[in-house]
């Protein structure tokens, strides 16, 4: 029986446990929190952070695992980088999981490879800043180099906002990094991605819904995108240049991109499955791949099967903010009894205090639908969430 590491154990790793023992694999998690929801589906469990790379690598050396995964987070990617090296298994090089995390790393390495991307400047320290002040045009993008989520981005109109818009992001980072770039306009996707044996494909295309500004938080994702193919075909070619530019070589992508009056530029793109559960469930609901098991194969040396089963449509919509403390949910029974209705979710009980959006931990809740367009699933979604009703005080 093979073993595999899982790094987390949080909800967002839950997808990749259950899918390993459905696999009949033997499967050990390794997380700081011993009450995480997967322990329990574990066969062992690692009391290490989950960014912790000795600790990750200790765990998998005494583990004797066969493979190394995480899904839908990129700061695990270092430690499971480091880990595989050492070990000698399958997975991306330490330098790519760098590119792949720090957003400062990425966009050099495409700028490097010729990789069509926004202006930007890297701030270190104040001086930095002082450096290109004069340079700065508006709208502008900051956000740390180091966080995912849409935590710390946000939009600056204009020379006034400036230092608050950076102070903004500098604490919402881990080593404080800031990167300003241009403001890009226009439809913005994101691309799923498999690389197998260094040949990169690319299982969907995704449009995507967010907040606008300030924040940018992602409320909503259908598949297959409904740009037109000329614009898919631009996109496809960037993908591509994007995922080699950082070194991925093994394993699943997940690729941002808008597209732009001047054509697709790239935003930020991961070394791993995409989160919002494009790829855990928009993806095997449009095209009958199952990327989950795809990226465990891939971890173990294996050939997973990426060729689409199917085409239809799928999609996701997180429910429309509201603020204060809840009183009542209604309406969920009947979501769930809606044809082509695949999941109603909500991350908030009665009682739990719920704020304006500003990161993807604010939302309080979801629906994903199937249906035999991407328009007919974005349907779906938008009618069964005015069933969804939610109260606050």
């Amino acid at each position: 029986m093979k073993r595999l590491l899982i790094i987390g154990a949080s909800i967002l790793q839950l997808p990749a446990i259950l899918k390993a023992k459905e696999m009949g694999l033997y499967v050990g998690v390794a997380d700081f929190n011993p009450h995480a929801i997967g322990v329990s589906h574990a066969d062992e469990y690692f009391n290490v952070s989950t960014i912790d790379e000795e600790g990750v690598y200790r765990a998998g050396r005494e583990f004797k695992a066969d493979g190394i995964v995480t899904l839908a987070t990129d700061m695990p990617m270092r430690a499971v980088a480091y880990a595989t090296h050492k070990l000698g298994l399958v997975g991306i090089s330490y330098d790519t999981a760098i590119k792949a995390t720090d957003k400062g790393e990425m966009i050099k390495a495409f700028e490097v490879a010729g990789v069509e991307h926004p202006w930007y400047y890297i701030l270190h320290t104040p001086e930095d800043l002082k450096k290109v002040v004069s340079e700065i045009t508006y709208p502008c993008i900051s956000k740390p180099v180091d966080n995912a989520g849409s935590r710390g981005v946000v939009l600056i109109e204009s020379s006034k906002d400036l230092e608050n818009a950076i102070q903004y992001s500098s604490l919402n980072g881990r080593n404080g990094d800031v990167i300003i770039e241009e403001y890009l306009k226009g439809s913005e996707v994101s691309v799923e991605v498999m690389v197998v044996n260094e040949d990169v494909h690319i299982l969907q295309v995704t449009d995507k819904l967010t907040t606008g500004s300030p924040h940018f938080v992602e409320m909503g994702h259908s598949q297959p995108s409904l740009l037109d193919y000329k614009d898919i075909r631009a996109i496809k070619d960037l993908t591509k240049r994007a995922v080699n530019s950082i070194g991925i070589n093994h394993g699943p992508a997940h690729v941002e991109i808008m597209l732009t009056d001047q054509g697709p530029k790239m935003i930020e793109l991961g070394a791993r499955m995409g989160g919002d559960c494009i790829t855990t469930h928009l993806v095997p609901l449009s095209t009958g791949i199952d990327m989950v098991k795809a990226t465990i194969q891939i971890a173990l040396g294996e050939c997973p099967s990426i060729a689409p089963r199917f085409d239809k449509g799928a999609a996701i919509r997180y429910i429309e903010e509201t603020n204060g403390v809840i009183e009542n949910i209604s309406g969920i029974d009947k979501v769930n009894s809606i044809n082509g209705i695949e999941h109603v979710v909500l991350t908030k009980a009665v009682g739990d205090v719920v704020n304006r959006i500003s990161s993807s931990v604010d939302r309080i809740g979801y629906v994903i639908s199937q249906a035999d367009t991407a328009q007919a699933a974005i349907d779906l979604c938008e009618n069964a969430m005015k069933h969804i009703v939610i109260t606050t005080k």
